[in-house]
């Protein structure tokens, strides 16, 4: 049964996403929050597999909200709901530690998609949108002064550079271990190496990773 909280302002979203996915009989609905407060609060308390968690709220925003969250709980995962593209707070969001990012405006079968793959353990990293605020966000954090943070991949062997880079790209494990030519195991094998390696939290931090260092250049496929 995966767990879910949800943080949101407004009690009419909060409401139709609760009945969306309290009518899955794998999701559970286990708290609604109206603020970030709230939120960090009853995540706390609940520990769910997963946060869907607003922007712009009361008391404390989501992006602290996320940070905090993230920060306390390593097994929950916090995707944020924005209504804009290009949300100036989710590239704040994203370096907070959140899995994912999904319009408001959501299809009903794709959020439950989401729900589950960030559940599962994988990082949203299927939309457009989401490559395209990581994107954004690598391309805004190289423009600023400071080094780059090659360090962080000079220990791995060329093969975990090359599957580094597949997961840059978006590919699932599966994927990877057709790329490669390898079996399923030994690419996910490989994955797990690079959270422990890199120190990442899950697949959205390996991304970011992959375009800071170099090895996915933004806008290419």
């Amino acid at each position: 049964m995966t767990r879910v909280l949800l943080a949101d302002d407004q009690g009419l979203v909060r409401a139709g996403f609760k009945a969306l996915l309290s009518a899955q009989p794998d999701i559970d609905v286990v708290g609604e929050a109206s603020d970030g407060a709230e939120a960090v609060d009853l995540a706390t308390a609940e520990r769910p597999d997963v946060v869907l968690m607003d922007v712009r709220m009361p008391r404390m925003d989501g992006l602290e909200a996320t940070r905090r969250i993230t920060t306390a709980l390593a097994d929950t995962r916090v995707v944020v709901l924005t209504t804009f593209e290009l949300d100036e707070y989710v590239f704040g969001a994203l370096r907070a530690g959140a899995s994912g990012f999904l319009l408001k405006d959501i299809d009903p079968p794709d959020l439950l998609s989401a729900v589950r793959v960030v559940a599962a353990g994988e990082a949203l990293l299927a939309p457009r949108l989401t490559r395209r605020l990581i994107e954004a966000f690598v391309a805004q954090e190289l423009a600023a002064p400071g080094p780059r943070p090659d360090d962080a991949i000079a220990e791995l062997t060329p093969r975990e550079r090359e599957v580094l880079m597949l997961v840059g790209r978006g590919l699932s494990n599966s994927e990877i271990a057709d790329e490669l030519v390898l079996s399923p195991l030994t690419a996910k094998t490989h994955v797990a190496r690079l959270f422990q390696k890199l120190d990442a939290r899950d697949r959205a931090q390996l991304v970011v990773l992959a375009y800071e260092t170099g090895l996915v250049i933004p806008g290419e496929r």
